[in-house]
Formats: C-alpha cells, sequence, structure tokens
C-alpha cells in the first residue's frame, strides 16, 4: 500500500468516525430537562436567584413585551417542512424573506444585539470593548425593562467560553450543553464588564423563577441549550422541545399575554452556499388576529429586531446596521401603526444583498482583515427617532469611511486583542476575577478561565493593538 493510499485510508476513516458521531448526536431521543416546562431542574446546575425586579411597564405602540427565540443553523426550507413547525406557523405571520447577516453563528448573534458583527468570522471567544454600545444602551434609556435566558447556563452572568454539565439525556456522563457565542449579551463588556447587567443574564431555572412570579421582562431573547435549538440534533429534536416548553407557554399569559410580541427565527441557514433566508415567524397574543396564518415577504434581517425595538418604543439608534435603509426594514405590521416607511424590498427582489459571505469582510473580530473599532454613524436617522446613542467617552473621530486599510494579523502570527478574556465572572453574584487556563470549563470545576491562543502574541505587540483600538473608541 502507497503512503497515499495509507493517507486515503485514515482521511476516509477519520471522516465515517465524524459522520457517525454527528448521526448519533442527531439521533438523540428527546428528554426535558424538567417537569412540567415551568419547574425549576437539577440539570441545569446553578441555583436560581430571586425573580426579576423590573421597572413599571412601558406602552408600546404596538406591543409591550418582545421575547425573541433563536434555534441554529436551518434551511428555511428544512423548517417548513416541519409539522411543529407548520402548525405554529398557523398562530402567526410566517416572513417568507426574512435573512441571517452571515456564517458562522457567533457573528449572528452579535449583529442582533449590536447592528454589526465587526468583520467576525469565527465562533472564538469574543469580548467586545465598553464603548460599543447594544440595545440594552437604549432600552434602559427609556425604562424598559429586559433580560436573557440561557438554557443550561450555570448561573447567573456566567462569562465562560462554554460549560459542561450533567449529560441528563443519556443519564450518564458529561455533555456540553452551553456556549457563550449563543449569548449575545454577554460578548460585550458593556453588558457584561456591569455587575447589574451581567445579572440579568439568566438560566432557565430564573426563567421558571420569573415566570412563576409573574415577571417576565418587557424585553427577552432566548437561546435554548445546544440539543434544543438544533446545532447539535436536528429539526425534529427542535419540534419536541416546542411541543413541550413552548406550546404551554403559548397558553400561559405569564408569558403570552394580549400585548405579548413573539420572534421565533433561526440564526443562519445550514447551507452556506445559498443566500442566508431563515424560517422566522411573528406570533404572540399581541399579533393582530388577521395576521394570523398569514405571510409577509417584505425583505428582513436581524437587523429588523432591533428597528421594530426601536420603532416600538420610540427609542435611540445604535448608528449601525439598524439604521441602514436597505437592513433595518421594521415588521410591516407594526410600521403600519408608527408611521415607519418600509424601503419596498421585498419576495426575491435583486436588491436583497447576498447575505452568505464570511471571512472577508474586515472588522475589530476578524484578524485576517483587521481594522479598529469605528464609532457609530452619529448623523444616521434611527426609525424610533431619538438620537444615536453615545456611549460614555466615545472617540467619534475614527468613522468607518475613514478606517485604515485592513491588517492581516494571522499572517504576523497574532490574533485580534478582542479574543482575549478580561477574566472577571460572577461565581457568586458579585463580580470577581480568575486567572486564565482554558476556553472550556466543567461542573468539576471550581473556576472557569480563558485558554492560551493557540499563537503566542508577542506582549508589546499586542499591547500596541490593544491601545490602539482603545485609543479610537
Amino acid at each position: 500500500m502507497t503512503v497515499i493510499d495509507s493517507q486515503a485510508l485514515l482521511v476516509a476513516g477519520s471522516l465515517l468516525a465524524y459522520a457517525g458521531s454527528a448521526l448519533a448526536a442527531t439521533a438523540q431521543q428527546y428528554s426535558p430537562p424538567a417537569y412540567p416546562y415551568n419547574s425549576e431542574s437539577a440539570n441545569y446546575t446553578g441555583q436560581s436567584n430571586n425573580s426579576l425586579q423590573n421597572t413599571p411597564i412601558v406602552s408600546g405602540k404596538a406591543f409591550d413585551r418582545f421575547i425573541q427565540i433563536w434555534f441554529e443553523n436551518t434551511d428555511f426550507e428544512t423548517a417548513a417542512s416541519s409539522q411543529t413547525f407548520q402548525n405554529l406557523a398557523e398562530q402567526g405571520v410566517l416572513f417568507t424573506s426574512y435573512y441571517a447577516m452571515t456564517h458562522p453563528s457567533e457573528p449572528n448573534y452579535i449583529a442582533v444585539a449590536s447592528g454589526d458583527f465587526f468583520g467576525n468570522a469565527a465562533d472564538d471567544f469574543r469580548a467586545i470593548p465598553m464603548n460599543i454600545s447594544t440595545i440594552v444602551d437604549l432600552l434602559e434609556q427609556k425604562n424598559i425593562s429586559w433580560a436573557s435566558y440561557q438554557e443550561s447556563m450555570p448561573y447567573d452572568g456566567y462569562t465562560g467560553y462554554n460549560y459542561t454539565s450533567f449529560d441528563y439525556i443519556a443519564g450518564s456522563g458529561d455533555y456540553t450543553y452551553y456556549v457563550r457565542k449563543h449569548n449575545p449579551l454577554m460578548i460585550f463588556d458593556s453588558v457584561s464588564n456591569v455587575t447589574e447587567r451581567a445579572l440579568r443574564i439568566r438560566n432557565f431555572n430564573d426563567f421558571a423563577r420569573d415566570l412563576n412570579a409573574s415577571a417576565m421582562p418587557q424585553w427577552s431573547f432566548i437561546t435554548p441549550n445546544l440539543v434544543n435549538d438544533g446545532h447539535d440534533t436536528n429539526i425534529d429534536f427542535v419540534s419536541q422541545w416546542i411541543q413541550f416548553w413552548l406550546n404551554p407557554l403559548l397558553a400561559d399569559t405569564r408569558f403570552n399575554d394580549n400585548r405579548t410580541l413573539i420572534l421565533l427565527t433561526f440564526d443562519e441557514t445550514e447551507t452556506y452556499n445559498i443566500n442566508n433566508r431563515i424560517w422566522t415567524l411573528a406570533l404572540g397574543g399581541g399579533l393582530p388576529t388577521e395576521l394570523k396564518n398569514t405571510t409577509d415577504d417584505t425583505f428582513y434581517t436581524h437587523y429588523s429586531c432591533l428597528s421594530t425595538v426601536q420603532s416600538n418604543w420610540g427609542l435611540g439608534s445604535l448608528g449601525r446596521g439598524d439604521t441602514n435603509a436597505t437592513l433595518n426594514n421594521v415588521f410591516e405590521f407594526v410600521a403600519s401603526v408608527t408611521g415607519w416607511k418600509n424601503n419596498g424590498i421585498s419576495g426575491n427582489s435583486s436588491d436583497i444583498p447576498f447575505l452568505n459571505l464570511t471571512g472577508t469582510i474586515p472588522g475589530p473580530l476578524n484578524p485576517e482583515y483587521y481594522v479598529p473599532f469605528s464609532a457609530p454613524n452619529m448623523n444616521a436617522t434611527g426609525v424610533g427617532g431619538g438620537p444615536v446613542f453615545q456611549g460614555p467617552g466615545l472617540n467619534t473621530a475614527l468613522s468607518a469611511a475613514s478606517q485604515p486599510p485592513p491588517v492581516n494579523l494571522t499572517a504576523q502570527g497574532l490574533d485580534t486583542p478582542w479574543a482575549q478574556n478580561p477574566g472577571y465572572d460572577y461565581p457568586n453574584g458579585t463580580q470577581v476575577y480568575t486567572s486564565t487556563p482554558s476556553a472550556t470549563t466543567s461542573a468539576s470545576a471550581g473556576s472557569w478561565t480563558r485558554g492560551e491562543m493557540s499563537v503566542i502574541v508577542p506582549a508589546l505587540t499586542l499591547l500596541g493593538l490593544v491601545i490602539g483600538s482603545l485609543l479610537v473608541l
């Protein structure tokens, strides 16, 4: 046998082994981590905290509560073929031209929080600096309560890269159910480095506590764990989770009252060589009755989640993709109430841009096309009528138009400075600093830490990059 033949067999064997493990993953049998849907569970590791203390309800023009639930890596046609998803569509308006922003997962989650994914083309650890604003800044300006619920996250404010806990499906061993890359607000220091904000990033034991106390916030982002969101499984598994967990909630007025809008969507398509159209449904008690079991072919993106909320509550803007006139259409039934006029792009229009590009967009989170963070467009017109939010100490001198040429840090053996773990966490409800070992952790570990980079970065060079980036913030 030749060396080439041996290598071919090794590669084939590896692929077969990978295929076998993938098939085993998708063949997992659904098992609820808790009975019933609104109960706490030891399978979530972390203990629940007190229920949220929310500000008084701030009335919106079209809804008073907005809930986003994200699933993973599924083509539009795959979701549409599911009987469970078809049944859900009868309760809402199906957006047939809703698109994700890019690939892979993490940049889409970053985008829906901030209006940009900053060139990111990986699912690696990212920590975005304090002066980069998010939807939280806009909500808090109007005293609108918010929270994020992350299934299988061990405790409130957990900042680790992932978390491995007891495999409640297999009934033995461990499984990594939680990942930071699906927790959008935690990636931003402006949330995760502010204790009172970080502790509003809660796990599902806290969700049960908040639901049962009728303490659901006005804005929330919900991420199921890696099996229930379809990342490690498939659409049938997601459907079983919906039947167990979501369907009862739709009938629970503590979650879904007559002023609630719920958005079900996916982060991205599974197939990368098609444009990034994803199955997305708006439903809930706040949806006009005449829209149930209908479709809307207006061109929407993940930025529409920002612009719709801004339009509903008359918020300011972030001056990024949320003010991009091509990408920021407001959900049509909300636009008709608020008086916002969308851009008219719909269906299969040739004006819909390609949103499946990855790896070639310059930004501070792309080490191959690195540029510093730029200020938002301070002159942008937001759909809510308010001004562009300006974080404390933000230097507006460096605009997107005046960016320097991209630098290939990877070719120099470097990574983006924003791949470094800032080192803080909230294991006991207060901020503490840790050391920096590995990028992963387990339930048996006393604390989490961020691992060393795959390439050792010369300290002075990295310091210069970090300082240079901070100066333009």
